[in-house]
């Protein structure tokens, strides 16, 4: 049996240095000082330039190798979700188009996860449409994270709100990371979402940490929401103790047939913004392009990966839209000059 099926040690960041007085960075460590409303505004008002630049400062001080993580999303359980989800095109009560599918096979899903890490990827993602798991669905996918961690791959699912049980029988079987995003501000929270509570996602993350797993948790952006309640979401995510190891970072993508479908984009140079905050109040985390890429293009793309971000969704199928083919992202990353990160070299030790 191959020992990381059964190793249950927590999962520890590795450290890095900073710049400023050399010290060692590491997110498991709580910060002197949590980050204010009033600092992380601020921050968001700098001059364009200026934000840019502290946040390549910060990048570099943390990620001196500057490589990009290439992470594959696979929808193991696509739609018929019971939430109200105001951007989710799986959710049963809206007609997207997007039919209901049972949990796919170990095959199939082991399957995808070997031509995931043929293409390059370094971490597997497994996504069911589920508001929680029951029991017996845990037990499949215990069975789909321990074939994915014999291949060398790192894994991660977003399976919904977990029990500390359930999280605990997950980091058992081997599961790096668990993806539970906050999706917004708190006080924006139930215009986009009225089935469940902010302090639902804040306790499975909590689930999450005490079982020994890294956190991957970040939202959305571009739902209506004021820049007041993007400062407040970034605020809410960096003082999490400690702060999430990887941060997704969604442009929502409209969808028709959901209550989002007709809301207009959100400007391109406060989404970059909101990546280069990201980056410098949670330095050390992966902080991922994930939906909505390709609404981008190429230059918001590349201002994106100057403002620290050093992750994204690869290939071409996120759980229900559409992402720019793998061909595509080696193509801009190669024009940019950015190295992608060695296939299967965790940064994070069990």
């Amino acid at each position: 049996m191959n020992p990381t099926q059964t190793n249950t040690k927590p999962l520890v960041q590795l450290q890095r240095k900073a710049a400023a007085g050399n010290e060692l960075a590491n997110n498991t460590v709580a910060k002197p000082e949590a980050w204010s409303l009033t600092a992380v505004a601020a921050l968001f008002s700098l001059p364009l330039n200026q934000l840019m630049w502290r946040a390549q400062e910060t990048h570099r001080a943390y990620f001196p190798d500057g490589d990009i993580e290439f992470a594959t999303l696979v929808s193991i359980k696509t739609g018929g979700c019971p939430e109200d989800c105001g951007y989710c095109p799986q959710a049963a009560r809206y007609h997207t188009g997007v039919e209901a599918t049972k949990l796919m096979t170990l095959e199939a899903v082991l399957a995808a996860a070997q031509a995931a890490k043929a293409a390059g990827s370094n971490r597997f993602c497994m996504g069911a449409a589920w508001r929680e798991p029951k029991d017996r669905d845990i037990e499949k996918v215990v069975a789909m994270i321990r074939g994915v961690k014999a291949m060398g791959l790192e894994t991660c699912a977003t399976l919904g709100m977990l029990e500390p049980e359930q999280a605990k029988t997950l980091s058992a079987a081997g599961l790096d990371f668990y993806n539970h995003n906050l999706d917004t501000s708190e006080d924006f929270y139930s215009e986009v979402i009225q089935t469940r509570v902010y302090q639902d996602r804040l306790d499975t993350i909590d689930h999450v940490r005490a079982a020994g797993m890294s956190v991957c948790c970040g939202g959305i952006v571009g739902m209506g929401e004021s820049r007041a309640q993007r400062v407040a979401f970034l605020t809410r995510l960096a003082n999490l103790n400690p702060y999430p190891e990887s941060v997704p970072i969604n442009h929502l993508v409209p969808v028709i047939g959901t209550p989002l479908e007709a809301q207009k984009p959100l400007d391109p140079l406060e989404f970059v913004r909101t990546i280069a905050v990201a980056r410098i109040t949670m330095p050390s985390a992966r902080v991922r392009l994930s939906a909505g890429r390709q609404e981008l293009g190429r230059a918001v793309q590349a201002m994106c990966f100057q403002a620290g971000a050093n992750s994204i969704f690869y290939g071409e199928q996120l759980l229900t839209t559409s992402n720019p083919e793998a061909e595509y992202d080696r193509a801009l990353l190669a024009d940019l000059g950015l190295k992608v990160k060695e296939t299967y070299k965790a940064e994070v030790e069990i």
